[in-house]
């Protein structure tokens, strides 16, 4: 009876050890999830608390008297005058209008620093379209300047530095106090390209070039990934050089971006002599970069396809093409769309391999075909995450917010494409 207690005590302290065990790993695993989720919580908390505000713009409306004696300006159809004209004077007299205290020379320059360096550029463009309005008096929205934006959305934050003076602070306080100067929705950032000036900077012109390059990279990579696979997985007889072209690929797909990026540059832009920073050559390094994962994909779905399928097709006399494209290729399609998708969305986010094709360029004009210079999201992130104006830091993090939504967007689809088609057997 001792022998059988102690035996009994033995393993109810060994069950005890275990289930502590148990609850200790449970309870590292429950604080690995925290920390992962913490630490997501944080990274969006940052990048919406920066990001919020590149959505909103900062405008100053006035009353503008378009005096063609004040911009030595007669005819605003003649280039010449245009070229020679004084468009900051009716907003600087509009200003003055406003803040009757300010006279002085030095004031009033300081005085035009609030409305951005587009303003009379606004004019001279509203007066070249519409010549008869010279000498009326008309009530324009301006952007207002980056130094006025920053501070009018963050002077309560002190990581963002003010850049004007205590006499400007004032004048803004005034126009805010009297509706002149308002924040509004910024439809600028999804209808204008990159500027110098951050009220002027959009992403439309980064967003159509992801797109661009996208579509060429979606164009080449899918068919020829999933003919690869196809032919890897049902044609291909089984020896040494298939065996190495299995290995190349699985390597491949973990070979660093960059190295597409020396490839693509030394190949199709040094050797064929295709123009840098365009669509097709951005287009056509993401395609060999994400070839690999779609060949991979591809594979998996078609093994995944049961070999009752073939089997069947097989005795009512389909040819082995005709089970491949009849009967295998539609049930692994699932399957193969979702790896594509996933492979797209990594091209998507893909910067390495772009800067070394030249898409750091700075490009002003929204690119209209795959031969246009263009840019792309991540490396229009990159560039305004390295100028040294403040206010590209609420565009960079609003730019991250726009590309977090396209790729967590990509993703969701590709697990509703697995969902909804996906066969169980």
């Amino acid at each position: 009876m001792t022998d059988q207690r102690s035996q009994a005590d033995i393993v109810r302290r060994s069950l005890k050890k275990r289930y502590r065990k148990e609850k200790r790993f449970r309870a590292y695993g429950v604080l690995a999830v925290s920390i992962a989720l913490g630490a997501l919580v944080i990274l969006f908390a940052d990048i919406i608390g920066k990001g919020w505000t590149g959505f909103i713009k900062t405008t100053i409306t006035l009353e503008v008297m378009l005096d063609g004696d004040s911009m030595y300006l007669d005819d605003p159809t003649d280039a010449d005058q245009r070229a020679m004209a004084d468009f900051s004077a009716p907003i600087i007299a509009a200003l003055q209008k406003q803040l009757p205290e300010v006279l002085e020379a030095g004031e009033l320059r300081q005085l035009n620093r609030l409305v951005g360096s587009y303003g009379s550029n606004d004019i001279r463009d509203l007066l070249r379209a519409q010549p008869e309005l010279l000498n009326t008096s008309q009530t324009l929205t301006f952007l207002a300047s980056d130094a006025v934006s920053v501070y009018v959305k963050h002077s309560d934050n002190p990581s963002y530095s003010i850049r004007l003076s205590e006499q400007q602070q004032h004048w803004v306080d005034q126009l805010l106090a009297k509706g002149v100067i308002e924040t509004k929705f910024n439809n600028v950032f999804f209808t204008s390209g990159d500027s110098r000036e951050p009220s002027n900077a959009g992403i439309l012109g980064a967003l159509v070039g992801s797109l661009l390059t996208l579509i060429v990279t979606l164009a080449i990579a899918f068919p020829v990934g999933v003919a690869a696979a196809i032919y890897l997985e049902e044609f291909a007889p089984q020896n040494k050089f298939t065996d190495f072209i299995e290995v190349n690929i699985n390597n491949l797909a973990a070979v660093p971006s960059i190295i597409f990026g020396l490839l693509g540059l030394a190949v199709i832009i040094n050797t064929f002599g295709m123009p840098r920073s365009v669509p097709v050559v951005g287009g056509l390094v993401l395609a060999l970069m994400t070839l690999p994962t779609i060949i991979i994909s591809s594979r998996a779905a078609i093994k995944s396809v049961p070999p009752s399928i073939r089997e069947a097709a097989e005795g009512i006399g389909a040819s082995k093409m005709q089970v491949v494209l009849h009967h295998v290729l539609p049930l692994a399609m699932p399957g193969m769309l979702t790896g594509s998708i996933i492979g797209m969305a990594q091209a998507l986010g893909e910067t390495a391999p772009l800067l070394l094709i030249g898409m750091v360029a700075f490009i002003v004009d929204v690119p209209d075909g795959f031969f246009s210079a263009a840019t792309v999201l991540p490396v229009q992130i990159y560039l305004w995450a390295s100028s040294a104006e403040q206010g590209f830091i609420e565009l960079a993090s609003a730019g991250i917010m726009i590309l977090l939504t396209f790729l967590i967007s990509m993703n969701a689809l590709a697990i509703w494409l697995r969902k909804r088609l996906e066969r169980r057997w």
